[in-house]
């Protein structure tokens, strides 16, 4: 009668899942992270660098300040815009948002 209880035992506990069981999850995040985020990013950072690149005097821009300006001088590093009449200041070249006349003529 008390041999049958002598041998009970509470039920085992599943296995711990091994790295192997969790890689195809990590690998799954780590790809929706690279296509939603890391590749998005990098295409508009080579847009940027290509719209610093082909800006010229004369240009309308806007810069990531809300400042709307003609360029009327460049340098490697700043670039000098007319903000109103005889008004200029300068700006770094990459706080450079976009340009205006390049969206003026998309229109």
């Amino acid at each position: 009668m008390f041999s049958s209880v002598a041998y009970a035992q509470a039920a085992a506990n599943p296995p711990a899942p091994t790295f192997m069981d969790s890689l195809p999850m990590f690998i799954a995040i780590f790809a929706i992270f690279y296509f939603f985020v890391i590749r998005p990013q990098g295409k508009k950072l080579k847009t940027h660098q290509e719209f610093l690149k082909n800006i010229k005097r004369g240009d309308e821009v806007l810069t990531s300040s809300g400042i709307l300006g003609k360029i009327e001088g460049l340098t490697d590093t700043f670039v000098t815009l007319e903000i109103a009449d005889g008004v200029r200041i300068r700006v770094l070249k990459s706080q450079l948002a976009s340009s205006l006349s390049a969206t003026e003529e998309k229109k």
